[in-house]
C-alpha cells in the first residue's frame, strides 16, 4: 500500500474558552489533535462529537466544520486569526497576548495535508467524514505513544518542538488511514479486497507506477499471472469497473492534478500519459470527465482555502 503525505501545514492552536474557530472546506484532508480542554466538533455532513485531551480526528474530504467549546459558540473564521510562523510547516495561533498565562487554555494541533495513496484513491470517497483515532485505539495500541508524545511535546516550549509535532501528525494521520483499511469498514469492502489479494494489488500497484503505457487486459493478466477473463472477472468484481476504464480514469485524474494543481502544460501532460498527440488527450479527457482540460487549469484559482497557512 503506498501512501505519502504532500503540503502538510500545520498550527498550534491555543485559545481560552468560551471560543469557536470555523475551519473552511479545502480540498485537502484536516487534522486535529487535542493537548488539552474539552471541544466540540461540528459539522454538517458529521454532525457534532466531543473531543477531550488526547483524540484525534482526521476529516479525509476537508469538509468545512467548526470546533467549539461548548456547541451553539459563536464560531470566528480561522482565517481571521493572526498567525506566527514556528518553522517552515507549523505556525502558531492564540487568541490573547502569549505572554498571557491561563491554566484552561484548550491547546490543539490541527493542520492540512494532502494523502498522495497510490492505489488507495478510490477509497477517498468511501471513507467517513470523521474518522477517529479512538475507533483504533483497540486494535493499534502502539498509537498510544505517539498520541502521548504529541500531548507532552503540545505542553512545552523546547527547541525543535514544532518540527516534531508536525511528524508526529504525520504518522498519526497515515496510521489511522491504515487502520481503517486494514478494518474493511464502511463500504469500501471491495477495494479492501482487491488490496488484500497480492496478484490483484500487484497489477493495480503497475498501473498506478506506469500510467502512460499502453496497457491491454492481456497485459495486466500477465501482470497478475492468470487467464485474460478469470482477470477481467476477478478486477471487476474488486473494484466495480472494468481494467480499461480504470485505466483511463487513473489517467484523468492523474492529468487533472498535473495541469490543475501543478500548472504543467498540456502537451506535457499529453505525452507523459502516452498520447500521440495533444488532440487525442484532450478527446480522450473530455470523454472522461465531460470537460476540457484547459477546465482544470482554470479551477485551480478557485480553491482558495488550500491558501490559507493552515
Amino acid at each position: 500500500m503506498g501512501m505519502r503525505l504532500r503540503g502538510a501545514h500545520y498550527g498550534k492552536l491555543r485559545l481560552a474558552p468560551p471560543f469557536g474557530i470555523g475551519f473552511p472546506s479545502t480540498s485537502h484532508a484536516r487534522f486535529h489533535f487535542i493537548a488539552a480542554g474539552d471541544v466540540h466538533l461540528q459539522s454538517l455532513e458529521g454532525g457534532t462529537i466531543s473531543l477531550a485531551c488526547g483524540d484525534a480526528v482526521l476529516m479525509p474530504r476537508g469538509d468545512s466544520h467548526s470546533i467549539v467549546s461548548t456547541p451553539g459558540a459563536p464560531v470566528r473564521p480561522m482565517e481571521s486569526f493572526v498567525t506566527t510562523p514556528l518553522c517552515a510547516t507549523v505556525c502558531a495561533l492564540t487568541d490573547h497576548s502569549p505572554e498571557t498565562c491561563r491554566t484552561k487554555d484548550v491547546l490543539i494541533f490541527t493542520g492540512r495535508m494532502e494523502f498522495e495513496l497510490d492505489t488507495l484513491h478510490p477509497l477517498v470517497g468511501l471513507m467517513p467524514h470523521i474518522m477517529s483515532v479512538g475507533a483504533l485505539l483497540g486494535r493499534q495500541p502502539e498509537m498510544m505513544p505517539l498520541l502521548a508524545a504529541m500531548e507532552r511535546e503540545m505542553a512545552t516550549e523546547r527547541a525543535g518542538t514544532a518540527g516534531i509535532l508536525a511528524r508526529l501528525a504525520d504518522v498519526v494521520a497515515a496510521t489511522i488511514v491504515r487502520g481503517w483499511v486494514e478494518c474493511g469498514c464502511g463500504d469500501a469492502t471491495g477495494w479492501v479486497e482487491a488490496l488484500r489479494d497480492p496478484r490483484l494489488g500487484r497489477v493495480i500497484a503497475a498501473l498506478h507506477r506506469d500510467p502512460g503505457r499502453d496497457w491491454s487486459v492481456a497485459d495486466m493478466a500477465a501482470e497478475m499471472g492468470s487467464s485474460r477473463s478469470a482477470f477481467a472477472e476477478r478486477f471487476v468484481t474488486a473494484t466495480g469497473t472494468t481494467p480499461l476504464r480504470y485505466v483511463a480514469a487513473l489517467r484523468m485524474r492523474l492529468a487533472a492534478q498535473w495541469i490543475g494543481r501543478d500548472q504543467m502544460p498540456i502537451d506535457v501532460a499529453a505525452r507523459r500519459l502516452g498520447y500521440a498527440s495533444q488532440a487525442a488527450f484532450s478527446r480522450a479527457y473530455k470523454r472522461v470527465t465531460g470537460q476540457t482540460p484547459g477546465h482544470a487549469r482554470l479551477a485551480k484559482p478557485a480553491l482558495q482555502a488550500d491558501a490559507l497557512p493552515l
